[in-house]
């Protein structure tokens, strides 16, 4: 009898093995599979990750100031279709200024809306949506959250 019984036990502490087994071996599968997808992520949002929009005041040769919106792309491949939207006014729709391509590691200067001068205090970052290189739309608001926008 002694013997079934360390036969039964040795054939539960077996079983017990077997899925303790399986359980960390899926465990660990699940941890690499996040692991995996946050990778892919991150290097979906490496190229919308470098790109920047602000608004600066400039000064031309002559002295006079000028506010214009700088677009900065910070990557290896241009950017396409980048446009700033413009806040409305009142009843207005509202509107983008359209800059097109941004090539790599350019900085593009566009003027901003001239009554934008009388409110002007500090550089500050505007909302800036484009395609990336992949074909991909991502928005970056003025607090620079990105997003994608499809």
């Amino acid at each position: 009898m002694d013997s079934d019984w360390l036969s039964a036990f040795a054939d539960v502490l077996s079983a017990v093995g077997t899925v303790g087994a399986f359980l960390v071996g899926f465990l660990l599968l699940r941890r690499e599979h996040h692991r995996e997808a946050d990778r892919a992520e991150d290097e979906r949002r490496a190229q919308a990750a470098r790109i920047s929009a602000w608004v600066e005041l400039t000064r031309k040769v002559d002295g006079s100031r000028n506010l214009a919106f700088h677009i900065h792309n910070a990557s290896d491949m241009p950017i396409y279709d980048v446009e700033l939207p413009m806040p409305a006014r009142d009843d207005e729709e509202p509107g983008s200024e359209f800059v097109g391509l941004v090539p790599p590691g350019q900085t593009i200067q566009r003027a901003a809306p001239p009554d934008w001068l009388r409110t002007y205090v500090d550089p500050e970052p505007v909302q800036i949506e484009f395609l990336d290189s992949a074909g991909r739309r991502w928005s970056r608001d003025e607090q620079g959250s990105l997003c994608p926008t499809d």
